[in-house]
């Protein structure tokens, strides 16, 4: 029988162990509402990590690896200490890496996690040391809590993530036909221009950058209808309008490589069909002057000498190798532009919506578009001799390129626009009109 004494002893034990217990709980309590994550990490085993190898099977590139390199070099937090740099010819700008063994913190959805790049050395088939290489991977650290908001949601943002980033620094490709197949050495494309300077109509430029934008993010939509995800544009309009601008300006705003297929090159539909299955994903597929290409004018009054006379390459077998196989090859997301000073000389199969979508007509000057010459090349937007040349525009057929070469010639806004105005005054008398004092 327990005796007084150990009674009120081993009360007094209860009564400890139950302040003891109280205590733990309250510090579970503030760990959990006032520390952060990592520091709370450290009184308990509710983290997770989660390892991702730099190789699947000591081979294949892991994919996930690739797109959080990519992802986290995009955003380096200040607790970085160490990063790596480096340039790539096929890249705009320098790339930037955690360097082995950093750590660093991200934040998505109000949920923190930790990354860390573990390297470490790599052993050769012998089992011995290979000082030529290392094995790296990053641990993604997070709480358990958070685990299927970080397989389901979180990982998947930086795969797409990192596709916009790699994307948005891809220097863009001209790829050009060189016997028979796209040339090995593609060239950079450098080209300034953007919607933002480019003269053109506001309304219709307006108009097209919704339709590419619409595009561009359309993907689930094309596949839910049942489509294939891609686009034909055609432009049309005098020499000088600003065809080739314009298709720099779209190449510019979706990201997309241009391949410029000239037919010519090509001896039969066979070749055709290599080319354009050798084309990548996200790109332009450009054919220029296709009236004279398939020799199907009727009439003579533009001088196609250079037209190939035996061509075996047909306008069926593009259209119906565009609309069949190729369309559903890759990831798609193409864009085919086809330009022309005829339309009216173009085959009617060509034109039909699905193959040609949307007909942009490259006109002469507007007042629109003379204003935004007149910013590009003399950074004004405002001037007393505007109104003059407003009037004479709308009199006389007059392209960008004649306008923007009389406001090259000199870099005074004055004496530049006077000179335009003279141009148009004598442009306007040589069409048989009078200009206006």
């Amino acid at each position: 029988m327990l005796t007084l004494q150990n009674k009120h002893t081993a009360a007094k034990l209860v009564s400890a162990a139950a302040s003891l217990a109280a205590v733990a709980i309250l510090i579970r309590k503030i760990t959990k509402n006032f520390m952060p994550s990592e520091v709370h990490g450290c009184f308990s085993s509710s983290q997770l990590t989660i390892i991702i190898e730099e190789f699947q099977a000591g081979v294949a590139v892991n994919k996930l690896f690739e797109a959080a390199d990519i992802y986290l070099g995009a955003d380096m937090a200040g607790s970085v200490r160490k990063v790596k740099v480096l340039k790539d010819r096929k890249e705009k700008k320098m790339e930037v890496t955690m360097d082995r063994n950093e750590e660093m913190t991200d934040v998505f959805e109000n949920i923190r996690v930790k990354w860390t790049l573990v390297c470490k050395e790599a052993k050769n088939p012998n089992g011995n040391l290979d000082l030529q290489s290392e094995e790296r991977s990053y641990e993604l650290s997070f709480s358990k809590e958070h685990k299927g908001l970080v397989l389901n949601s979180y990982l998947p943002y930086i795969l797409e993530r990192s596709k916009a980033i790699k994307e948005g620094n891809k220097a863009l490709k001209l790829h050009t036909v060189m016997s028979r197949s796209w040339q090995a050495d593609a060239i950079n494309i450098d080209h300034p221009m953007t919607f933002q300077t480019l003269a053109m109509d506001s309304e219709l430029k307006k108009a097209l950058v919704d339709d590419l934008d619409n595009f561009i993010n359309g993907k689930d939509y094309y596949r839910r209808i049942g489509k294939a995800w891609k686009r034909g544009y055609l432009v049309y309009g005098p020499p000088g309008t600003g065809k080739s601008s314009l298709i720099a300006a779209m190449a510019n705003h979706l990201k997309y490589d241009i391949y410029d297929l000239d037919l010519r090159a090509i001896y039969n539909n066979s070749d055709l069909k290599l080319l354009l299955l050798a084309m990548s994903s996200r790109s332009i597929l450009v054919m220029e002057h296709v009236d004279c290409m398939f020799n199907i004018l009727q009439s003579q009054e533009e001088d196609c000498s250079w037209a190939p006379r035996k061509n075996q390459v047909t306008l069926s077998g593009l259209l119906n190798f565009i609309d069949g196989v190729w369309s559903f090859c890759g990831d798609q997301g193409r864009i085919i532009i086809i330009t022309t000073n005829h339309r009216d000389k173009l085959d009617p199969a060509l034109l039909r919506p699905g193959r040609m979508d949307m007909h942009i007509h490259m006109s002469y000057c507007t007042v629109s578009a003379f204003k935004q010459l007149a910013f590009n090349c003399l950074g004004v937007r405002h001037h007393p001799l505007f109104q003059q040349i407003e009037g004479l525009i709308s009199k006389v057929e007059v392209t960008p390129a004649e306008v923007s070469g009389e406001l090259m010639k000199s870099k005074d806004p004055g004496t530049s626009l006077q000179g335009l105005i003279n141009f148009l005054c004598n442009k306007i008398k040589e069409d048989g009109g009078e200009a206006a004092e």
